[in-house]
């Protein structure tokens, strides 16, 4: 009997038209998903500043060691800029008119000259202590490159080239520079040498109008920077 009612095309035919049933369990609600996705997402905030914290985190450990936790008596020379200004994102001209963006001389601790081309008397005397201030630092002038901003396009004396050799030379106009590199209040750009970090930061300038005794109280400062950033920054970019 169930021999030939499986043997029967009538009932293969109702078999082969019954309707497949589904089940489909547990499919989230579209407000679950939404949920999900912006935990996801701050999740990944969160990581980035984290990641972000952790690299910055020995440059703002260095600064905080040289001038919050410092030893009582010591005096810093330099005044530091509040807040640090970053270098700016422009394209200057060496001596040989062609085009050096900014961002080059990142990767090093900048001596900073500024001053027009003809390089009076102010100007020369900063360009020397420039130079010997890198030259004193022994081992760890290697970590420190000099620059000289001029300011306009009157030629620079061949007498000052010499000394200038190893030196990066850029023209950019004196506007400009302000917006980054600034003096104190009643000075003017070329009074001063300022201080650059591997970062690109203005972030200390000297005293204007330095001299032999104020020179040496620059270097102490310098060697503390250099000793405070040791532990993140190395010669060379």
């Amino acid at each position: 009997m169930s021999g030939s009612k499986l043997s029967n095309p009538a009932a293969k035919n109702d078999l082969s038209d019954s309707p497949l049933a589904m089940t489909v369990h547990d499919l989230p609600s579209p407000g679950a998903v939404v949920l999900a996705d912006a935990q996801r997402t701050r999740m990944g905030r969160w990581k980035m500043i984290l990641m972000m914290l952790v690299c910055a985190s020995p440059v703002i450990a260095s600064y905080f060691t040289y001038y919050v936790i410092r030893p009582e008596g010591r005096r810093v020379y330099g005044e530091l800029i509040q807040p640090q200004k970053d270098m700016p994102q422009l394209s200057a001209k060496n001596l040989q008119g062609e085009s050096i963006t900014l961002s080059s001389l990142k990767g090093q601790w900048l001596l900073v000259t500024v001053a027009p081309g003809a390089c009076e008397e102010r100007c020369q005397q900063n360009l020397y202590f420039q130079r010997q201030l890198r030259e004193i630092l022994a081992r760890e002038k290697d970590r420190v490159d000099r620059v000289w901003l001029v300011t306009d396009d009157a030629p620079v004396a061949p007498g000052l080239l010499p000394a200038l050799n190893t030196a990066h030379v850029l023209r950019l106009d004196a506007a400009s520079v302000q917006n980054w590199i600034s003096p104190a209040q009643g000075q003017q750009l070329q009074d001063h040498l300022y201080v650059v970090d591997p970062m690109g930061n203005f972030m200390m300038r000297f005293p204007a109008n330095m001299d032999v005794p104020s020179a040496s109280k620059a270097k102490r400062d310098l060697d503390r920077l250099l000793k405070a950033s040791s532990s993140w920054d190395n010669a060379g970019r």
